[in-house]
């Protein structure tokens, strides 16, 4: 993923209504919503969440289908993991980690040890 590609992401989701809307459609995974069930799980009048809607499509956080006279929008999973892998590609690349076995194995868990005097 290149910068601008992250810096676009972060910029949508810095809403806060952006930010519920692409959780909320995480949470249902393929299935996704159509406008009408997000507008009325998440209380946004549906000229404000159109709004929002074409803001995170634009971003490219969202997927659209048509599905008759209906709209179904769904998280991109793979850009959110790619964004994951994005901010932690390089993480604890100057320090002595180890990893876990209880993390992803691009995720390490930095382990420090007291000395006692």
């Amino acid at each position: 993923m290149k910068q601008k590609t992250a810096t676009t992401i972060f910029e949508s989701l810095s809403s806060s209504i952006r930010l519920d809307i692409f959780r909320l459609l995480v949470k249902k995974g393929y299935s996704g919503l159509v406008a009408g069930e997000i507008s009325t799980s998440l209380g946004i009048a549906p000229n404000n969440l159109s709004f929002h809607l074409k803001a995170l499509t634009q971003a490219g956080l969202l997927t659209v289908e048509q599905e008759g006279r209906y709209q179904r929008y769904r998280a991109d999973i793979n850009l959110m993991q790619d964004l994951i892998t994005y901010l932690t590609d390089e993480c604890c690349s100057e320090d002595i980690c180890t990893q876990s076995a209880d993390t992803p194995s691009n995720i390490c868990v930095q382990t420090f040890s007291k000395n006692k005097s």
